[in-house]
């Protein structure tokens, strides 16, 4: 019991540091978003390829990473801010580490909060960093059993990439199996089709950010009930 005591005071403690952080972002009508994958299927790549599609609007990053700032370097010359976030042996960023990043950032200078979790597809979907979306990364080079593999991952985005389809028809991959395996959890998220590489469904991916940001500036607007 007390074992399960500690990992649950744990958890209510990011969440009210998540909490104050998804008002800090609210009142300075930035939307922020949580983007979780394994390692390799493409959050870095993406993120080049996206900033630059959201102008004139601007993005800052949190880059979350074991070591290095490899990652950061890449994504620098893009984004209006970098800050990265070395978690050491931790496999997932906090919402203290995330609240630590926000102070370090102009809010008032972007439209975006970009987070960039570290490379793992089991610890970050449980913890709350006060985003207002999780994107969920799945590449063609992963394979296609990862869904029913890792559902909670999956059950929890808002929406769904299928990245590096550009390695469709070259690799074992069977999309049809992905969207059952999608639909088996929820059906809320979309799954949207794209390749950094190309620019193939880079413009839906986009788009979709830009409504999801109106509709969050909506909401922080709106006078309190």
């Amino acid at each position: 019991m007390t074992r399960i005591h500690v990992v649950e005071s744990v958890l209510k403690a990011n969440d009210a540091v998540a909490a104050v952080n998804r008002r800090l972002l609210d009142s300075s009508g930035v939307l922020a978003v949580n983007i979780m994958s394994a390692p390799g299927s493409g959050k870095t790549t993406l993120l080049e390829k996206t900033i630059p599609r959201l102008a004139p609007e601007k993005a800052a990053v949190l880059v979350g990473d074991l070591q290095t700032t490899r990652d950061a370097e890449r994504i620098a010359s893009v984004a209006a801010d970098t800050t990265q976030i070395n978690t050491g042996t931790g496999c997932h960023l906090t919402a203290t580490q995330v609240a630590e990043g926000l102070g370090r950032v102009s809010l008032a200078n972007v439209a975006y909060v970009l987070i960039e979790n570290v490379g793992n597809m089991v610890c970050p979907a449980g913890f709350d960093l006060g985003e207002h979306l999780r994107v969920a990364l799945l590449s063609v080079a992963e394979g296609d059993d990862k869904v029913a593999k890792y559902p909670t991952l999956f059950q929890q985005a808002d929406v769904v990439l299928l990245t590096k389809i550009d390695l469709l028809g070259v690799l074992d991959f069977d999309v049809q199996r992905v969207t059952e395996d999608l639909s088996r959890l929820q059906t809320r998220a979309p799954m949207l089709r794209i390749s950094a590489k190309t620019g193939e469904g880079m413009d839906a991916w986009v788009d979709w950010l830009r409504q999801q940001r109106a509709q969050q500036r909506d909401r922080a607007a709106a006078p309190s009930a």
